[in-house]
Formats: structure tokens, C-alpha cells, sequence
């Protein structure tokens, strides 16, 4: 955790509501900070529904493995996250780790190792040394208290310079229904999840398989339409837990994700998780911009998803916005190399309501001077307009700053 807060932190956080049918806990472990929290334990007191989606990485960490193998299973009852340590690329070593600290949970909770989840984030490649903390889930387990998201949210973080926490409420047939969520991640950001951890919890009675097509469903535009630095993390885990204690309020179980009873709690599931991916973007390491870039006119929306990364992800269009420089022509060079279709002589770009670009040359009404303005703002839009076909997107960055070379620079040290 940097000794500054970023630029484009929230300027107040909200007010997390206590969520029935989870309590929480932290510990201060030493695994890498001194004198803060690194260790979260998250107690379902009755068995939760549970989905998850993963690093698409080739070379994921031991946790993922882990709550992979234990996602069928379909329920939760503790998760347990560290920072500090990514356990990933820790080979035999690694997958001790979560043995351990998997049977020290069950044990806690009273409850078989399937229905524990875990989670690290921090440095690669450093063997987790488990015992710090597995000693110590008897007690949090036992502490654990559910007016607790805010703690919780500051115990995952690394490099991150503010917790992220959100929170929305719905209703479900008629039934009020609460979702809370919190996240972390900072650096090593990319879609296919971006690199991070986050929790989300609703007291909504949801079945797995419901809960996990909303998920999978609400994380293509929020969770993987951001990027920090294009480098997608070995640890990246998004999951949702169900704990269904709204059914005591006579909120009738929902089976399917199609079910038009959960229009009302699907939109506010997706403001959640856009609210904590945008959350992760504005803490991008160093950070003092937030580009939202907005592409139109591809051949396909997955073409302007495309399109869109290959703006989002160019060191030099990141360090134009750093320097507050309207350098379009950045933006062309973008656009270009993406690999998708493009034609140089329909193309269109704004910097905010500034048109920039038109019919592949530059606007001839183009004032340097408003273009500039736009670039002197803490949030900055780009549009890109292909004029080929009806294929849209948008995704979100972070300017690339001095600072982010120095974080990265020595981070393990």
C-alpha cells in the first residue's frame, strides 16, 4: 500500500450494510506487511450457493486450483483470503498450503473441506508459509461479525491505496434482497478476470447454477472490460455467494437464471461489479486518469472489444493521457495494429464532445486548445467510430505514470 491515496479515490465511502447469513473476520498474520491486517476469513453460519469465474492464466495460482475442484460441489461455508503471498508457482509447496489451510477452516467451521474457499494475492513465486494464519481461523472464526465489510476490504489489499466496497439493494418477487461487495487490485490488470480478487455476497435465495450464469454473464462488461496494464494475474478470482436468508422473508427459491423474477436483482448485480471494477481502474497503480474509450462502427462487438484493449492497453496512449497530451494520432496507430477490420478513410475519434479525427484525416474545425482541456480532466473520454458496421464496446484504463514504473520496480522489495 502506497503512502499516498490515488487521485481518483472516491471522495467518501459508502455505508456497507450487515448481509444476513455472513460474518467476517481479519487478522494481522506479518505474511508480508507490518502492522496491518492480511488475512480474511468470511463465515457462512449456513450453507451458501456459491459460482465463481477464474484467471483464464496458463499458469494459475494453487487457490484457483482449489476453488475450481471445490465449485461443483456448488456450496460454501468460509473463505479464507491472505496478501501479501499470490501462492502461485509455489509447485508441491503450494498445494500444502491450501491443504492446510483448507483443513484448518473445515475444522473451524465445522464443516468438510469442499466447502471452503480460498484465495492470496500478492507475490508470485514465494513459498506461502500457511501456518502464520491457519493458526489463528479458530478464533476469527468465532470473532467473526457481520458489520464488518469495510475491514474486510482492507485486508486483501496490496499494492491498492483505498478499499473497494459497493453495495445495492433489490427486489426479488416482491421481496427486498441486499447485495455487498468488496474487491482488490491495483496492478497487473487485464481482462480474463482482471487481475484481482473480489466477494460478493447477496442474502438473495439463488441455486448455483442460477448464481453462476449471472455471474459469468455480468462480468464481460464490467470485470473484463478493464485494464490497468494488460497483464492478466495468475490469482484472479471473482465469486458470488448466495446465503438465502431472504427466504425467511418468503422470497420464493429461484432455480434459473432466466427466471424474470430476477430482472431487478441482475441489474443491480451488474451495477456492483461495475462499481468495484471501476473502483480497481481509478487505484491503477500510480494512476491519474481514467479513460473510458468507447468504440462504434466495428464489424462485430467483439471486434470493437478488441479494438477498444489495443487503445486501452498502448503504453503510448496511456502516456499521452499521463502527460495530457490529445496526441490522436496515437489513437490511429491503436486502432490500427488491433488485428481487426478498420478503414483509415471512415475513421472518426473525439477526445470528450471534441471530434478530432474525420474521414481518416484530421477535423478541420479541430481546436488543439478544447482537445487539451478535455486532457486536463481527471476523467477523460475517447471515442472511436470504425464506419463499418453496428459492433460496439467499452472499456476502461488508467494513464501510465512515472509512478507505476516505480511501484513495479521494486515491489518485492
Amino acid at each position: 500500500m502506497s503512502g499516498s491515496v490515488s487521485p481518483l479515490a472516491p471522495k467518501s465511502f459508502v455505508s456497507m450494510p450487515p448481509l444476513r447469513g455472513v460474518r467476517m473476520a481479519t487478522a494481522s498474520a506479518g505474511i508480508k506487511y507490518k502492522n496491518r491486517t492480511d488475512v480474511l476469513m468470511m463465515v457462512f453460519d449456513r450453507p451458501a450457493a456459491v459460482a465463481g469465474v477464474f484467471t483464464r492464466s496458463k499458469c494459475p495460482s494453487a487457490p484457483v486450483d482449489f476453488c475450481r475442484a471445490n465449485l461443483p460441489h456448488g456450496s460454501a461455508r468460509a473463505v479464507v483470503v491472505n496478501s501479501g503471498n499470490a501462492n502461485a508457482f509455489t509447485g508441491l509447496k503450494g498445494r500444502q498450503a491450501t491443504a492446510l489451510t483448507a483443513q484448518s477452516a473445515a475444522a473451524a467451521v465445522g464443516c468438510a473441506e469442499s466447502e471452503i474457499y480460498l484465495a492470496s494475492t500478492g507475490v508470485i513465486g514465494e513459498p506461502l508459509d500457511a501456518t502464520k494464519f491457519a493458526g489463528v481461523l479458530d478464533r476469527m472464526q468465532v470473532e467473526a461479525t457481520g458489520d464488518f465489510w469495510f475491514e474486510a476490504a482492507k485486508a486483501i489489499m496490496t499494492t491498492d491505496t483505498y478499499p473497494k466496497v459497493s453495495t445495492r439493494s433489490a427486489e426479488i418477487g416482491g421481496v427486498a434482497v441486499t447485495i455487498n461487495g468488496i474487491a482488490k487490485g491495483a496492478g497487473m490488470i487485464a481482462p480474463d478476470m482482471a487481475t484481482m480478487l473480489s466477494f460478493v455476497v447477496t442474502d438473495a435465495d439463488i441455486a448455483p447454477a442460477a448464481l453462476q450464469a449471472l455471474l459469468s454473464d455480468g462480468v464481460g462488461p464490467t470485470f473484463n472490460s478493464m485494464t490497468v496494464d494488460s497483464d492478466t494475474s495468475t490469482s484472479d478470482t471473482l465469486m458470488l455467494f448466495a446465503t438465502g436468508a431472504a427466504a425467511e422473508d418468503g422470497q420464493a427459491r429461484i432455480e434459473r437464471a432466466d427466471d424474470p423474477r430476477l430482472a431487478a436483482f441482475r441489474a443491480a448485480l451488474n451495477e456492483v461489479l461495475k462499481d468495484l471494477s471501476l473502483q480497481v481502474v481509478r487505484d491503477g497503480e500510480g494512476a491519474t486518469k481514467m479513460l473510458e474509450i468507447t468504440v462504434t462502427g466495428a464489424e462485430s462487438d467483439t471486434a470493437a472489444k478488441r479494438i477498444a484493449l489495443s487503445i486501452a492497453n498502448s503504453p503510448l496512449v496511456k502516456t499521452a493521457a499521463a502527460g495530457e497530451d490529445a496526441n490522436w494520432g496515437r489513437i490511429v496507430m491503436a486502432v490500427g495494429k488491433s488485428g481487426e477490420m478498420a478503414d483509415r478513410d471512415r475513421l472518426a475519434i473525439w477526445f470528450g464532445d471534441i471530434r478530432v479525427a474525420v474521414n481518416g484525416e484530421r477535423d478541420p474545425d479541430y481546436s488543439e486548445e478544447a482537445a487539451s482541456d478535455v486532457m486536463k480532466a481527471q476523467d477523460i473520454p475517447v471515442k472511436v467510430d470504425i464506419g463499418l458496421g453496428a459492433g460496439t464496446a467499452t472499456v476502461w484504463t488508467c494513464d501510465l505514470t512515472k509512478e507505476y514504473v516505480a511501484i513495479n520496480g521494486d515491489y518485492r522489495s
